[in-house]
């Protein structure tokens, strides 16, 4: 299923994307698309049906935002450094193991909404991403298959960075990371069992019209199901939680001087390969 939230900010209704492409109302069948829905089988089961049943209200498009796909994040924990080609376009050796750090929800934003350029930065960037959402409570873990099988779907994320506050100023990389705005996710939280093989899928990003990144995550130093069972055994993972497992070549920090750091009125485009497609406009905070 393509599960997505639209409507205000704050307001967000649940729904799915059909087969023809309609966006159907879930309100009457759940209260939103979160962690408690994710680990329902019940409830997901009913979602099912009544998708099925191809009697799900077609939401009206007079409002087309789309907002973040999933509600109540508890956390997001980031995986960095997680692709060969994106480690040497840094100027860094690939990791012996993941390199973590976290974002903050209330960085979460809709796939298209406005991202912002924080007072004081210099060097905005992008990094396309495929989000990991989980749907089981994970405890220490020990094999790869079982991270899988604690995946609910998948999302593109965008892990938008600052440079200049994440490596520049001292300290950890959260100054860089945690900025408002700082987190475009969706548009849809594809279900697992639509995603057969995440470490086969295409993930693109735009500037102003042109390619930037053009990666794989069959590149990705440590597969999702790796990553998931890793993450297991450092902190509990439970339901509606999102991992980001990285980003490929192609970033502004990894271009020649001058290098293309964002600026208001840049628009960047990204995508994953079956999960769809953001658009946002970068503003001045």
């Amino acid at each position: 299923m393509k599960l997505l939230r639209v409507g205000p900010a704050g307001a967000e209704r649940p729904a799915l994307l059909d087969a023809d492409g309609m966006v159907r109302d879930l309100s009457g069948v759940v209260a939103d698309i979160d962690g408690a829905l994710l680990a329902d089988e019940e409830a997901l089961g009913r979602v099912r049906e009544a998708a099925a049943s191809g009697g799900l209200p077609v939401l009206d498009a007079a409002d087309p935002r789309i907002g973040p796909p999933l509600a109540g994040i508890g956390k997001i924990v980031c995986i960095g450094l997680n692709y060969r080609d994106h480690a040497g376009e840094t100027g860094a050796e690939p990791p012996a193991e993941p390199v973590v750090f976290l974002k903050a929800p209330d960085t979460v934003v809709g796939p298209d909404d406005t991202v912002l350029v924080p007072r004081g930065a210099t060097k905005t960037d992008w990094e396309v991403e495929l989000a990991v959402v989980v749907g089981r409570t994970a405890r220490y873990l020990e094999s790869a298959e079982e991270g899988l099988a604690h995946v609910a779907g998948y999302m593109v994320a965008n892990d938008v960075s600052e440079r200049e506050f994440q490596i520049e100023r001292a300290g950890t990389w959260d100054k860089g990371k945690n900025c408002e705005t700082f987190s475009p996710l969706g548009p849809w939280l594809v279900t697992a069992d639509e995603v057969p093989d995440p470490q086969n899928l295409g993930l693109r990003t735009w500037v102003n019209g042109e390619l930037k990144q053009d990666g794989t995550t069959a590149d990705q130093i440590f597969p999702v199901g790796e990553v998931v069972a890793y993450l297991s055994r450092f902190m509990t993972l439970y339901p509606g939680d999102v991992i980001n497992t990285g980003t490929p070549a192609g970033v502004a920090l990894g271009r020649p001087e001058p290098k293309p750091y964002l600026r208001a009125g840049d628009v960047v485009e990204l995508e994953v390969e079956g999960l769809g497609r953001q658009r946002q406009e970068m503003k001045d905070a």
